[in-house]
């Protein structure tokens, strides 16, 4: 097997039937479904099985362009230990495509309890020194992780029902939720009470027995709040920590300072959308693939 550094790897354990997991990678019409790498995919005809299976793809790239490129594919499968390989060689004569051409496989792996489904591929690039460049600090970093998001995309398919599309959604769902509470952590942080100091800001505090000189302390702690929304992007139980920072924060202010709890833009109608959020963020979270669920190297003994 090569090394892993001289390409890019990606492994996962998938519980469902391994003939399953062979028909959702080898059918164009499956594959392009899960695979966030490909938009489409439309196996050639081809004279007998006996022939490498010839295949166009397409990447659409945004704003009606896309990029195009052509492969082959051959599979085998092991019947004495199940294992099944299917090699691939592709290449693009598209402008466009950073990839020149390349070449790698797909592993399939029976297993107790869960089946190994692997990938290793690499490619020569275009553009000279500066697509190699591009490739080594971007490009080989971004679809090493879409191969691994594709991975769980179609893990999360075959053993838990959820169809890509939907995953996709969950994914939308979650990154939205983190982002806008990222957000306002960080707008009520900085804008009311580092940048302007607001009366309302000074008031409330006062009214809870603090002291005002407090203010950009507390500014500081929100912003920090609002970055680990961002930061802490796979940990789940952020979604419940904010939730119930939203419901403390709101009882306070219905403690201390009730005449906030009816004015306009007023501590209920903040605090009880941050937790609506907080909920919608966690409910997707447990649906939506993640590239970290994903093996990106070789075994050692494999090596």
């Amino acid at each position: 097997m090569p090394r892993a550094e001289k390409g890019i790897y990606v492994e996962i354990a998938i519980k469902g039937d391994l003939d399953r997991i062979w028909v959702h990678t080898q059918d164009p019409a499956l594959h392009q479904r899960w695979d966030l790498r490909f938009s489409t995919i439309r196996y050639l005809p081809r004279a007998s099985s006996a022939e490498p299976q010839r295949f166009l793809y397409a990447t659409r790239i945004g704003f009606g362009a896309c990029i195009a490129g052509e492969g082959e594919s051959t599979g085998s499968r092991d019947d004495i230990s199940g294992d099944r390989t299917s090699g691939l060689k592709f290449w693009s004569d598209d402008a466009k495509s950073l990839i020149r051409e390349g070449a790698g496989y797909w592993r399939y792996i029976p297993g107790e309890g869960a089946n190994r489904f692997l990938t290793w591929y690499d490619y020569r690039t275009r553009f000279g020194l500066a697509g190699r460049v591009f490739d080594a600090l971007v490009f080989r970093r971004l679809i090493g992780w879409a191969t691994a998001w594709s991975f769980d995309r179609l893990r999360l398919w075959i053993d838990e029902g959820v169809p890509p599309v939907a995953s996709l959604r969950f994914a939308a769902i979650h990154a939205v939720a983190r982002a806008a509470i990222g957000f306002t952590w960080i707008w009520h942080g900085l804008v009311p009470k580092l940048i302007f100091a607001d009366a309302a800001e000074r008031s409330m505090l006062g009214e809870s027995g603090l002291p005002v000189e407090l203010l950009p302390v507390i500014g500081a702690v929100e912003i920090f709040a609002g970055l680990a929304a961002l930061g802490l992007w796979r940990w789940r139980p952020y979604f419940i920590l904010n939730a119930l920072a939203m419901l403390a924060a709101l009882g306070a202010a219905a403690v201390h300072s009730p005449a906030y709890l009816t004015a306009a833009f007023n501590p209920v109608t903040l605090n009880l959308g941050m937790i609506a959020l907080s909920v919608a963020g966690y409910l997707a979270a447990a649906l939506m693939p993640s590239a970290s669920r994903c093996r990106r190297g070789p075994r050692e003994a494999e090596r």
